[in-house]
């Protein structure tokens, strides 16, 4: 897998919580293993030409292995009654946009996700006992969830945020 001594701890465990947290570490761990490819791209195996170079043969069976150990690591990183909705998933990608169908939802839910947690954001202010410190946690939270959710959030609208509600 990894050929420059990098080790990365396996993939947490998927037990339907929050996925846009599980979706980040997961595609992170894959790129980092160079299979993140095969979970977006449902392309076929070429079958060897005849008479095959041993370049040909080494090459077509790397990618025969990436394309199932991508599928097996998936298929781990969930747990038991998550693995029984994609087992029947013949491909990574299939398996992966089976999840992020059934854990993300559809565009609308997610836009109303987003919309949510945009009104939460602007509806913060800082406690009278609070530290600034605690209240830019809470800030941070929510934005987080925003970016995970795949929405661009500037940082200078947070910045502006803390400097407007922030208390005397």
């Amino acid at each position: 897998m990894a050929s420059n001594g990098l080790s990365l701890n396996t993939p947490q465990t998927f037990t339907g919580e929050n996925y846009q947290i599980w979706s980040v570490k997961m595609k992170s761990y894959l790129e980092a293993y160079d299979l993140w490819e095969f979970v977006m791209e449902d392309r076929l195996i070429q079958p060897l030409p005849a008479n095959p170079t041993l370049a040909q043969i080494k090459a077509h069976s790397d990618e025969k292995t990436k394309k199932y150990k991508v599928k097996t690591i998936i298929q781990n990183s969930v747990s038991d009654s998550i693995f029984s909705k994609i087992i029947a998933c013949e491909t990574a990608k299939k398996a992966w946009e089976t999840l992020k169908q059934e854990y993300q939802g559809s565009e609308q839910g997610r836009q109303n996700q987003i919309l949510n947690l945009k009104r939460d954001f602007e509806s913060l202010r800082m406690q009278d006992d609070e530290t600034i410190a605690k209240y830019s946690d809470r800030i941070s939270l929510i934005v987080n969830k925003i970016r995970l959710l795949g929405e661009d959030f500037k940082d200078d609208k947070i910045v502006e945020k803390i400097l407007v509600t922030i208390s005397e």
